[in-house]
């Protein structure tokens, strides 16, 4: 690859790296209709004060259990987006789960739509599977919505969620099957810019210097040997909320989780 080429396609990579950084920044302001302020959020009007009360409570004493914060939150609609999208905006703006360990959670509803997903952070994601997700969803969520139990699906998958991140609940082999390559999809694009400036700053190089490709250009190798270093970023929710004696920690999450449907 012409050298003068690759400096232009790297400069376009750090500009849109950039440009996701400003965006990243902006996002983090959020509407105050949309901020998490308590564990359980029921814009519906479906669940009791009693049971908030007994969701609330669990969630709570789990939080202080093991540091791991699960979220509810239950609204009337999507509004025309994806429930992925909808709840990894909320989970991600709200900054649930604790920024050094991004162990967070989110149990997204949205009623009238009939959808519903499992947002998992980062860092629990080798506990709480794509698959395992999934089958808490089919097993014991949605089993209940059809009925109209709204408290008792809800409270059947907290308890899955939270036996999951304790190593208590685990998945069948045909789900194990069925969530094989899950996540491919959502290798978060901060990942896929860093891949491209590694490649162009350090493979590049030495591909360059085996096959000669930069001689008799003076200088050239020491630009891609230099160029990029002392730069750096840094990505991730910073944002929290307070209120009923909680408080998020900036957890981030990648697009891990499931969604469903009853």
């Amino acid at each position: 690859m012409n050298l003068k080429l690759a400096k232009y396609y790297l400069l376009i990579l750090i500009a849109l790296l950039f440009m996701q950084g400003v965006y990243a920044q902006r996002s983090k302001s959020i509407a105050s209709q949309d901020q998490v302020k308590t564990y359980v959020t029921d814009k519906t009007g479906t669940l009791t004060s009693t049971q908030l009360k007994s969701l609330e409570s669990k969630l709570a004493a789990f939080e202080k259990e093991t540091s791991n914060q699960l979220v509810v939150w239950m609204e009337p609609s999507l509004d025309g987006n994806s429930v992925e999208d909808r709840s990894y905006e909320l989970a991600e703006q709200n900054g649930i789960g604790q920024k050094s360990k991004n162990n967070g959670v989110l149990l997204y509803i949205a009623k009238d739509d009939r959808k519903l997903r499992i947002e998992v952070g980062y860092g629990l994601e080798g506990a709480l599977t794509d698959a395992l997700s999934s089958q808490i969803i089919r097993k014991e969520i949605t089993p209940q919505f059809k009925k109209g139990n709204f408290f008792e699906g809800i409270n059947a998958g907290v308890d899955a969620i939270i036996q999951a991140t304790k190593g208590e609940y685990t998945a069948d082999k045909d789900s194990d099957d069925e969530g094989s390559g899950a996540g491919i999809c959502c290798v978060p694009f901060p990942i896929i810019i860093f891949v491209f400036i590694f490649f162009f700053i350090f493979v590049m190089p030495i591909i360059s210097k085996i096959f000669g490709w930069n001689k008799g250009k003076k200088g050239s190798n020491n630009w891609w040997w230099t160029g990029g270093s002392g730069s750096g970023w840094s990505s991730g929710s910073s944002s929290g909320w307070s209120g009923g004696g909680f408080s998020g920690g900036g957890g981030s999450f990648g697009g891990g989780g499931s969604s469903g449907s009853w």
